[in-house]
């Protein structure tokens, strides 16, 4: 964590919709990591970012079926654009759930492959700083207290998140879903070409929802302290291990940590219907 310009951000509706909502929490994290190294297989795009994956390529070979496949009545375009050319469509999609001020924190190329990449990082304890999709949100981390007294997130600091958390908890989860479903030809491609030729994003995005899901709900705000280059960190070395997923959602006040819980049980109850549970 960090008290500089905040990069806050969430979204974990799934790529697009159900991955371009949850990123709005996410992105502080990601900002004060490490890069890690880039996997033989991770592909670059066209302008020179790096996109990167969450492990290690999977081995090749016929894909394992999935465990989560999509509902049976999922409706998946017939007319999709090319992976290279659907910048367009997915912000035209997402434009459909949220406000042009939230849409205007993506960054405008790549979007899928940089939303499944965000995604499929959000269990790990770093991130490279290259597998973001959004531009710095204005602000800094809030935080009161001092080093005699103890430090903890200020009050203010959940102002902050308010607005993209409400954008988050009051879409319609099943529409996000359909949307995601609609897309999802374009989100497998991404996914695989990632790095993971025999995976399943939906089985990715279940674990990841999961995953967060398990976050704790510590009773009071947890005490944080600075580290030798001047950065916020959880006091608890519990909480200091955990992903920079479960972190960003450490860092919102329990209100807001639970109206999120509900929304990713919806979606992931969405992506799973007729499906294994």
């Amino acid at each position: 964590m960090q008290d500089r310009k905040a990069v806050w951000p969430w979204a974990v509706a799934g790529v697009l919709v159900l991955g371009g909502a949850g990123w709005w929490l996410f992105r502080d994290e990601l900002r004060t990591v490490t890069p890690a190294a880039l996997p033989p297989a991770a592909q670059a795009p066209a302008d020179g970012s790096r996109i990167v994956p969450a492990d290690r390529p999977e081995a090749p070979g016929a894909p394992a079926p999935a465990r989560h496949p999509l509902p049976r009545d999922a409706a998946i375009d017939a007319a999709l654009p090319s992976l290279e050319d659907s910048d367009a469509r997915v912000r035209e999609d997402l434009g459909t759930f949220f406000p042009e001020p939230v849409l205007a924190l993506l960054l405008p190329d790549h979007l899928i492959q940089r939303l499944v990449t965000h995604i499929d990082n959000l269990t790990q304890p770093s991130a490279p700083a290259t597998a973001l999709a959004l531009r710095p949100l204005p602000g800094s981390l809030q935080v009161e207290g001092d080093a005699a007294s103890g430090i903890t997130f200020a009050g203010a600091n959940a102002a902050r998140y308010a607005p993209y958390v409400a954008a988050f908890s009051a879409a319609d989860a099943d529409a996000l879903a359909a949307t995601y479903m609609r897309l999802y030809p374009l989100v497998q491609q991404a996914y695989r070409e990632l790095g993971h030729p025999g995976g399943h994003f939906n089985d990715r995005l279940v674990t990841v929802i999961d995953h967060l899901l398990q976050t704790p709900e510590p009773a009071h705000p947890p005490a944080l302290e600075r580290d030798a280059r001047g950065r916020y960190r959880f006091v608890d070395p519990d909480l200091q291990a955990r992903s920079i997923g479960q972190k960003a959602l450490l860092r919102l006040d329990a209100e807001q940590a639970q109206a999120v819980k509900r929304q990713l049980r919806a979606i992931r109850l969405a992506v799973t219907r007729g499906g294994s549970a």
